[in-house]
């Protein structure tokens, strides 16, 4: 890479809890994409935030060369700003119009924004988006809102510009325009995603894990070859360790009977008064001290075989793993679960949910009234108290499960021990997602049918697939909202709705 625009140096950061997120992290990003990837939790978000000044380093610094421009993973979450606070605009765009109220004073905050709100909203109308600038959020699909989020980076061109999961909620077409602009970008761009098409796009790969940071050169599937290469590696060298820690484990055992049976014969020599006693006594001597040099060599090679089978085990990853136990809840093949629109549901049925940004999957999933019990999770994982703990929101939803019962649960979504406790307005994007997913899947009743919109948003790569298999065993009903056909595909979906012209049943789901 060029000279760094982005350089953290002796990066710490912990929650005000005392919980460490990032630890003496040394690492430069230059001219160009970087991905940046790691599982749920090891800091992707975090760093971000850090590097826009969002947050506050716990020690070392960060620097950056020129202005910097963030669009975070939670930016459908505020939905009382306007389309102008979310593009970044408002300031200028206030301060002209006093201008044009005859307010000079407001020329210097003007800058050279004098065309901004023309600029604004034709990459608003480029990127087929609602143009007007005082529209709330709140009004917008969480497409859109990704979009407009864009759409003031792509008006404003910062030095450096950071991405968190910004093909969240994206259908197709807008993936292709992202990607466009990805592609084009002429700066610094660091973009954290579970996109694995975003992820092809990139120069170099940064993995966030244990608080450090390591650089990959190439694109995601570059890393992946290099990354499975080296696990292989070290799964060897486990094996050649675990054969050295046996045989010094037999050595150990057969020379214990070798010199058990040395001592056993001086001792004999002595009782039976063989030879004589002084040269029986010194072979007694003799074979004791020979018999604990010997154990302790032994011991000695057996802890340094232990040794080096810690150090080689410490180089294969063993990921705690999103281990979504689905209730055991069969729908039988003749039962209607649900009527809409014409459209009937019976039995465990898969139904992928299609259509473009806006279009109304959210609404639709929304005003389902099921006839069995049903569990729906939010595109915007809003329905969490963000001032109470993990614990106490779950257990709203499962008021008479004991709390370790809940703890136990929570283990399987990969949320244990202090982070039981931590309040949900720290969570990350991913971690969010875990605990609305266990809160509705502990819930009682169990769910018979899941409704999920968008549920792959902000889960990391490991993450994705284990949810897959988990959707793809459950026995009861699915209908998932989603852009990602493939994943759509790898949960079972065989029936296709689309939203784009009314709510109607597809044949197949075509390119989306």
């Amino acid at each position: 890479m060029s000279t760094p625009a982005v350089v953290c140096s002796g990066l710490s950061f912990s929650w005000p809890d005392g919980t460490p997120v990032l630890r003496d992290l040394d690492v430069a990003f230059g001219a160009g994409r970087t991905g940046i990837v790691g599982l749920n939790g090891s800091g992707k978000s975090t760093l971000l935030r850090l590097v826009a000044g969002r947050l506050a380093p716990t020690a070392g610094s960060i620097s950056t060369a020129g202005d910097v421009g963030h669009l975070p993973q939670d930016v459908a979450l505020d939905t009382g700003r306007t389309v102008a606070e979310l593009l970044g605009i408002a300031g200028q765009r206030a301060a002209l119009h006093a201008v044009e109220a005859g307010d000079a004073t407001a020329i210097a905050a003007v800058g050279d924004g004098w065309d901004v709100e023309e600029r604004a909203v034709a990459e608003l109308a480029r990127l087929g988006l609602p143009t007007d600038l005082d529209r709330r959020v709140g009004t917008l699909s969480g497409g859109e809102v990704v979009l407009t989020g864009l759409a003031g980076l792509l008006v404003r061109r910062p030095a450096v510009a950071l991405l968190d999961e910004p093909t969240n909620n994206l259908d197709r077409r807008a993936r292709e325009l992202l990607y466009a602009a990805v592609s084009a970008w002429p700066g610094v761009l660091l973009v954290v995603s579970h996109d694995r098409e975003l992820l092809e796009l990139v120069d170099a790969i940064a993995e966030l894990r244990g608080g450090s940071v390591r650089m990959f050169g190439g694109t995601l599937s570059e890393y992946e070859a290099q990354l499975a290469a080296e696990q292989e590696a070290a799964r060897r060298i486990v094996r050649v360790a675990e054969a050295d820690l046996r045989r010094e484990r037999r050595q150990l055992v057969e020379a214990r009977i070798k010199l058990a049976r040395r001592v056993r014969y001086a001792n004999t020599d002595h009782a039976n008064k063989r030879k004589p006693k002084i040269v029986m006594n010194q072979r007694r001597t003799e074979a004791q001290v020979s018999a604990g040099k010997h154990r302790i060599m032994h011991e000695q090679r057996l802890a340094g075989a232990r040794r080096e089978l810690r150090t080689a085990e410490s180089a294969v990853r063993d990921d705690d793993r999103i281990r979504v136990d689905l209730p055991r809840t069969a729908v039988p093949a003749g039962r209607t679960v649900l009527e809409v629109g014409g459209l009937v549901v019976r039995g465990p049925e898969r139904i992928g949910l299609l259509g473009a940004n806006g279009s109304g999957k959210t609404t639709l999933l929304r005003s389902l009234v099921p006839a069995v019990p049903h569990a729906y999770l939010p595109q915007r994982l809003d329905v969490l108290d963000d001032a109470g703990s993990v614990l106490d929101n779950v257990r709203t939803a499962a008021p008479s499960l004991a709390p370790q019962d809940v703890r136990a649960g929570l283990a399987r979504f990969r949320v244990h021990g202090d982070a039981v406790d931590q309040r949900a307005g720290t969570l990350s994007g991913g971690e969010r997602f875990r605990v609305v997913l266990a809160m509705l899947l502990l819930a009682e009743p169990p769910p018979q049918l899941l409704l999920l919109d968008e549920p792959t948003n902000n889960l990391d790569l490991d993450s994705v697939e284990r949810l897959t298999e988990a959707l793809a065993a459950f026995r009861g009903t699915i209908i998932v909202a989603s852009h990602d056909v493939p994943f759509l595909r790898r949960v079972g979906c065989s029936r296709w709705w689309s939203v784009d012209d009314g709510l109607q049943e597809l044949v197949h789901p075509g390119r989306r």
